[in-house]
């Protein structure tokens, strides 16, 4: 049997600036110290070591994978954990030499000599790999993570094997799919919509009230993201000086006017009207504001990855202000069916940008984006799926190169491209015929894998080429 990829697997709650950089290698840690703790107890670990590989050691620093390998040895989570306190609780670690493992025994630890940035090294399952090299009472043990993509890790154990965090998913639903076809078919067999197809499988695992409850958690961070964004003004941090934009273009879009809660900010944007340049400019907004505030090492929802974090919102945003589909029950409409093809991508590709390039990532959000705003809108099932082949058709090809190793250039600007590509896929979608397209999402998807498989490397999360070396910066320290 398969793994079940739940919504709640698409959609993480989660710390900037790089789900796959940060967010893999944070929970990497939580797992190495639970697996300790399992084993040997925590109070036995006399040292750790840390070695990234790969595009983790490449762009490591700019993507902050020191940073969130520490906090999960910490015992920090990414849902909960202060934000604002990150810089301090590192700073103190390499001040001290020491780290306070899971909060409750603390050993020596030189951040300088202890995490090793392995450029030229590399292991072969994936780009984006780690080790941890434990000391206990017991003798020393290496414990090797793959961050694959969107959260998700896979662990290489004593005899070889990956492991995969999806495994606790092998669960039973009414409706598994894993292709376009498949999940067509139970369309068409049960006359659902592509949301209710994911609803009815989430209440296998869980309450249909839980579901809902998680939904809204998952929207509201968004919501909290990108109002946190568009009032939040300054420089992003790692060195290449890029300042805030949502901050001056929404108190530009508002003409200054004044407003102290979610409610009240939505409203003023709705009064605004419906002038296309008005809308635009809207949508850039939203999805600046999430990925400014992501390379600030702020809260966001992978969505499917933390560098594609703002499409989505985006999107979803205009559908609620600009389209009135703004109801409990429509947000999460929204959301299931963008976890459904974000399940299509991730089962039949890859999310990863150091496995795909950035089609991987921008791509499969406006892809995802693209077919919930078509069902949102009132397109039936295969109009929807339309929707995010136009979407990705228009990202293949489409490299990661990020400036200085960071989250930001171009990365940030690149959210919006997504974003604005995903309404009018769906715009094409809604006024077209798909039994007459002659490519399918199957097709676009087999062909997103095959052209990350012939891209060359140095265009996939490494700073090695593209962009990122037309503009002559090092490597950001943090």
């Amino acid at each position: 049997m398969e793994k079940f990829i739940s919504v709640f697997d698409m959609f993480k709650i989660a710390v900037g600036p790089s789900s796959s950089h940060t967010l893999g290698p944070w929970v990497a840690a939580l797992d190495c110290i639970h697996k300790v703790d399992t084993t040997d107890g925590i109070h036995s670990i006399t040292q750790i070591q840390v070695k990234l590989y790969g595009s983790l050691a490449k762009t490591g620093k700019g993507h902050g994978t020191d940073i969130a390998v520490l906090m999960g040895l910490l015992g920090e989570q990414p849902v909960t954990t202060d934000t604002s306190l990150i810089a301090n609780k590192i700073e103190d670690i390499k001040n001290e030499k020491s780290i306070l493992l899971n909060h409750v025994h603390a050993i020596n630890f030189t951040y300088e000599t202890d995490v090793m940035f392995l450029r030229d090294q590399s292991l072969p399952h994936h780009p984006n790999a780690l080790q941890f090299i434990v000391q206990t009472k017991n003798g020393e043990k290496i414990y090797t993570y793959y961050s694959i993509g969107g959260g998700f890790i896979e662990f290489q154990n004593i005899d070889g094997e990956i492991e995969s965090s999806l495994m606790d998913n092998i669960i039973d639903v009414p409706f598994d799919f894993y292709t376009t076809d498949e999940l067509l078919h139970w369309c068409m067999k049960t006359g659902m919509k592509i949301s209710e197809i994911v609803k009815e499988n989430e209440k296998s695992n869980i309450a249909e009230t839980l579901v809902d409850e998680k939904l809204d958690a998952i929207w509201q961070t968004m919501l909290d993201c990108i109002y946190k964004g568009c009032t939040t003004q300054g420089t992003l941090p790692g060195g290449l000086h890029v300042r805030r934009r949502a901050f001056d273009l929404n108190n530009e879009l508002l003409k200054q006017a004044p407003f102290n809660n979610h409610h009240n900010w939505m409203q003023l944007i709705k009064q605004g009207g419906q002038d296309f340049r008005y809308i635009l400019d809207w949508v850039s907004c939203f999805a600046l504001a999430v990925n400014e505030e992501n390379a600030s090492f702020g809260r966001v929802v992978t969505a499917p990855t933390n560098g594609a974090a703002g499409v989505i919102p985006a999107v979803l945003m205009y559908a609620q202000i600009f389209c009135n589909k703004n109801s409990p029950s429509e947000i999460r409409q929204f959301l299931m069916t963008a976890s459904a093809v974000g399940i299509l991508f991730k089962s039949g590709a890859t999310i990863s940008a150091a496995m795909g390039g950035c089609q991987a990532e921008i791509g499969v959000s406006s892809a995802m984006a693209a077919a919930a705003l078509t069902e949102l809108l009132g397109g039936n099932q295969k109009q929807s799926l339309m929707a995010a082949e136009i979407a990705m058709e228009h990202h293949l090809g489409l490299t990661c190169d990020p400036v200085g190793g960071l989250v930001q250039i171009p990365c940030i600007e690149r959210n919006t491209m997504g974003a604005i590509k995903a309404i009018t896929a769906a715009q094409l979608a809604l006024q077209s015929k798909p039994d007459f397209a002659l490519v399918s999402l199957d097709k676009v998807i087999k062909t997103m894998w095959n052209t990350a498989l012939d891209m060359s490397v140095k265009y996939k999360e490494t700073a090695d080429g593209g962009l990122a070396i037309q503009i002559p910066i090092a490597l950001a320290e943090c």
